[in-house]
């Protein structure tokens, strides 16, 4: 069987978050298959040592300090792209936080719930609004959006959490429907990834509970012993149906096959899970 034919080779992506996580994965990857990649992030040192190293290792790379919830900074990121590398053929809205809590923490909660808003929701639909019209007259694009499986359905402890990937769902739906026969829209919902570094911004750690459901004491085992490197083998074996959590480096490589696809194949809606995952969403 042939490997896949390369379609990222030449392409313009930009990607939000690119100064770590699975920004910084999926920008190293399409570096690796020949695309021109502008990252963008609020962490100007982590985004230039991602970029400086790409830049360095002769990979077409360029970046741009940009705070997703500012529209004018999207508009300049869009414009940038352009004048860099002459379109934009995909956008990656990636950045994101997760400020997990139960409505009974709301005064440590309310301003991480307004950040969600901001950053998840707002800075999406800002992704989108930068790129339009560029990829409208190219008459091709791709936007790329990541939701997750907490917008599968509401739990407890999720609320805004879940209430922001909902919308993430809804704004890439309806993009779709307007915009097909020229922009491609992808939805790209992970699993829960411990190493991400995405869990620094939950509230509360016990509002996991909502993801466990009646397999919380499990899984809270299980996440104790993952945390001393105490797991069986046939949990972290990637090649076992028993794999407990996927490795950052797993959802990177979907979402670069979910892009690299030809033009006229869209991957609308993708999940990514480990085989055996605690979570109930």
């Amino acid at each position: 069987m042939e490997s896949q034919t390369n379609h990222l080779a030449g392409k313009v992506v930009v990607i939000t978050g690119a100064g770590s996580g699975f920004g910084r994965l999926v920008a190293e990857r399409a570096c690796g298959l020949g695309a021109k990649v502008v990252g963008a992030d609020v962490n100007t040192e982590q985004l230039a040592e991602v970029f400086d190293g790409l830049q360095a290792d002769g990979h077409d790379a360029a970046h741009l300090a940009t705070d997703v919830t500012d529209v004018a900074q999207m508009q300049a990121l869009a414009a940038f792209a352009v004048d860099t590398f002459g379109a934009i053929d995909v956008m990656v809205n990636n950045a994101g936080v997760m400020p997990l809590a139960f409505y009974a923490d709301h005064a440590q909660a309310l301003q991480a719930w307004h950040t969600a808003i901001d950053v998840n929701v707002k800075g999406v639909l800002n992704g989108i609004a930068a790129v339009y019209d560029q990829m409208i007259a190219q008459g091709r694009g791709h936007v790329v959006n990541i939701s997750s499986i907490y917008s599968n359905f509401a739990t407890a402890g999720a609320g805004v959490y879940t209430a922001t990937k909902s919308a993430v769902n809804a704004l890439s739906e309806s993009l779709r429907v307007e915009s097909q026969g020229k922009i491609k829209v992808s939805v790209v919902r992970p699993t829960g990834v411990p190493k991400t570094g995405l869990g620094a911004s939950v509230v509360n750690p016990a509002a996991v509970v909502g993801i466990l459901g009646q397999r919380a004491a499990t899984a809270m085992d299980t996440m104790m012993r993952y945390l001393m490197g105490e797991l069986p083998a046939e949990l972290t074996d990637v090649d076992s149906p028993q794999l407990w959590s996927l490795e950052p480096e797993h959802l990177a490589d979907s979402i670069i096959y979910v892009m690299n696809q030809p033009w006229g194949v869209s991957i609308s809606d993708i999940t990514i899970r480990a085989t055996g995952e605690e979570y109930i969403l």
